[in-house]
């Protein structure tokens, strides 16, 4: 049983080819629910997404403004019925065929309570590709998470144990050091990344990277915080 919670932004042209892999991935699972969480989209992602409800059940919750992933996110988790929670981006560069691969994993029994991916091959430019290098080693040194690829959407994780984490806008892009820094087991796998079809990044280099700095901070004293309070 698990929720699958997918934020979108004007991504009109992927929502179709995206919502038929993600059916035909998971017909094999009987218990989840799939959430799309439309962040004010100003093209016809709306109108898409409410066709497309009479073929696949799913839920469609709608931002009156532009929020951001972050809290698009944090609505879908707040909604969800299930404990196991599993996050994707709308974009389809992430393949819906990987969360089998992820979620057998998580549901090991290992006292697992995060399992990201990890893009071995990135698809995207290449200043994003080098950027984010940079920024995942600098992030991953900081705050010794142990995950290469914080950037990548798809991972599994406990819904529990997310809510109790103070909310800020950017914190899915640090759920593994959370999580690992809080106590929790994490882990990493592979996963296919594909290149964009439509549209474009909805967030500019400089401005992740310069966000990105400031909440490392935050995230590293938030860490430093709850073992103070567990001494």
């Amino acid at each position: 049983m698990f929720t699958l919670v997918i934020p979108v932004f004007n991504e009109e042209d992927n929502l179709v080819s995206l919502i038929k892999e993600i059916k035909k991935a998971l017909v094999n699972y009987i218990n989840f629910e799939l959430i799309f969480v439309n962040d004010s989209s100003s093209d016809n992602t709306l109108e898409i997404l409410e066709k497309e409800k009479k073929n696949f059940d799913f839920k469609i919750l709608n931002n009156q403004f532009n929020f951001g992933q972050s809290y698009s996110i944090l609505l879908g988790i707040k909604e969800s019925k299930y404990n196991i929670i599993v996050t994707l981006d709308g974009d389809g560069q992430n393949n819906p065929y990987d969360i089998p691969k992820l979620l057998e994993y998580y549901n090991k029994g290992d006292d697992i309570f995060l399992v990201g991916g990890i893009r071995s091959k990135r698809k995207d430019n290449l200043i994003k590709i080098i950027s984010s290098r940079i920024a995942n080693y600098v992030r991953s040194k900081f705050l010794e998470d142990g995950c290469t690829d914080t950037g990548c959407s798809l991972k599994v994780f406990d819904k529990n144990i997310f809510l109790k984490f103070e909310y800020f806008n950017g914190i899915h892009r640090f759920l593994p050091a959370l999580f690992n820094g809080f106590g929790y087991k994490t882990f990493f796998l592979s996963v296919d990344h594909r290149k964009r079809k439509y549209g474009k990044s909805k967030y500019g280099t400089f401005f992740r990277l310069f966000n990105g700095l400031r909440d490392m901070i935050k995230v590293k004293k938030m860490i430093e915080k709850n073992k103070e309070l567990k001494l």
